[in-house]
């Protein structure tokens, strides 16, 4: 019989992707709840989408194989608590947590690979003295325990820029920090973690660097690596431009991160499940950093790996959950190398014109395999936009595969000038985004 595989907030072009594993026919996939619950939504009511969830699965009148994520908070926190009732494979809450709350993962790395673990502190942003309490040196970065995207995180290089963040901090934190705050209601939190709730904010000490993802899985307590994934910034360092696989870096540090993230995965005791660490490298120091642990493949990774490996990664979030151990890279894609590029907008303008869909269909015909995905409206303000960095706005997502990262760059460029987007202001996407930084 087949399998009943339910992803939380499935939408049509994940479909697809998940679409994309080896036996796929032997699934039936379902999707658990709205993908506009889980994304962007103007808040997150964390146990009521747990409860609506439950609900859904109860009244499921088939049996529930597993559950699959591939979405951030809070998809990612729903899912062992789903699991944990169901009887169903997955890492528990607190492992994943110890990923997720910034706070608490920086004193688990803090203990699991020191070496990789920059300086930082725990900030209560509606403390007017908070500031004044700070034992941590500028320039260093403030975001909350509960973020995703760079979304209100904030480099602070003087006290000015302190006091100009707290207030867009104190004004737009609840949006996940109460859902988040329904979250640790359910698990058991150790003394030094009780007091940092969804409401505070973390400061970190700056590092730079390249920044580089190592996607792997953890199966009955043996952690692994299928793919390392470039994350490469623009040329003013401010944004992401493109997710690149397979990753480009020297296989010297491709190791040091690799052996640093079994470590690390080991200690928190997180396992049955896929996961995402991000680090920096700076090359002048030789120095890595842990950037963040993400609980879940990535869905931005989805395409590259269909492109080089010739499957999905869903592929192994499916394998753990159901009790198998993923078999995954194998190059049998028709490229060697995939990105997906964002093309952005760097000033706040209305959208007053984006390609239709005849044009876009006509210049993915000139480029075999790519994808267009339009994420802005015609006449609607970029700065309505949810979950953006602090400078810039994604208007679209750019899918590309090629025999080489020159090649690949080339194609980027050939087609993003083709896309026609028009703006209030009247100045067009900036086009020198368009030459992408090498590594």
């Amino acid at each position: 019989m087949k399998k009943n595989l339910f992803l939380i907030g499935l939408d049509p072009f994940h479909l697809e992707m998940v679409r994309k594993v080896r036996h796929a026919e032997d699934y039936l996939f379902h999707g658990l709840l709205d993908y506009d619950e889980v994304i962007t939504p103007a808040a997150y009511p964390f146990d009521q989408l747990l409860a609506k969830a439950e609900h859904q699965l109860a009244e499921f009148p088939g049996t529930v194989d597993a559950i699959i994520v591939h979405w951030d908070f809070p998809a990612s926190t729903l899912l062992p608590i789903l699991c944990r009732r169901l009887g169903l494979r997955s890492a528990s809450l607190e492992s994943v947590l110890k990923c997720e709350h910034k706070y608490w993962a920086r004193l688990e790395q803090q203990r699991a690979i020191p070496e990789y673990t920059p300086r930082f502190a725990a900030v209560d942003p509606f403390d007017d003295r908070a500031l004044d309490k700070l034992d941590l040196a500028y320039p260093f970065w403030l975001k909350p325990v509960k973020s995703f995207a760079s979304h209100l995180g904030f480099r602070i290089d003087r006290a000015e820029d302190f006091h100009h963040a707290i207030p867009i901090i104190r004004k737009r934190i609840p949006r996940l920090g109460e859902g988040f705050n329904q979250v640790l209601a359910h698990a058991a939190l150790p003394p030094e973690v009780k007091g940092v709730d969804g409401y505070h904010c973390v400061a970190e000490e700056i590092t730079e660097g390249k920044q580089c993802g190592v996607e792997g899985f953890v199966f009955e307590g043996k952690v692994a690596v299928h793919g390392i994934i470039d994350g490469v910034k623009d040329a003013h360092q401010l944004s992401f431009t493109r997710w690149e696989y397979p990753s480009v870096w020297p296989h010297s540090i491709q190791a040091r991160m690799i052996e640093a993230t079994e470590r690390l995965m080991a200690h928190i005791g997180f396992d049955n499940s896929p996961f995402g660490v991000e680090f920096f490298w700076d090359e002048k120091t030789d120095r890595l950093w842990v950037l963040e642990v993400n609980t879940r493949i990535s869905q931005s990774h989805s395409d590259q790996f269909i492109k080089v490996e010739g499957v999905s990664n869903h592929e192994v979030a499916i394998d753990v959950a159901l009790g198998r151990q993923p078999e995954f890279g194998f190059k049998e894609g028709n490229y060697a190398c995939a990105a997906k590029f964002m093309l952005r907008k760097y000033h706040d303008a209305t959208v007053t014109r984006i390609p239709s869909a005849e044009e876009i269909q006509a210049i993915e015909g000139e480029f075999p395999d790519s994808r267009v995905v339009v994420l802005v409206e015609a006449g609607k303000p970029l700065s309505i936009l949810r979950d953006q960095d602090s400078y810039s706005f994604e208007i679209a997502n750019i899918f590309l595969g090629a025999q080489s990262q020159k090649a690949l760059l080339a194609n980027y460029r050939d087609l993003a000038q083709r896309l026609r987007f028009e703006f209030s202001d009247g100045r067009p996407v900036e086009e020198w985004q368009f030459d992408q930084v090498k590594y």
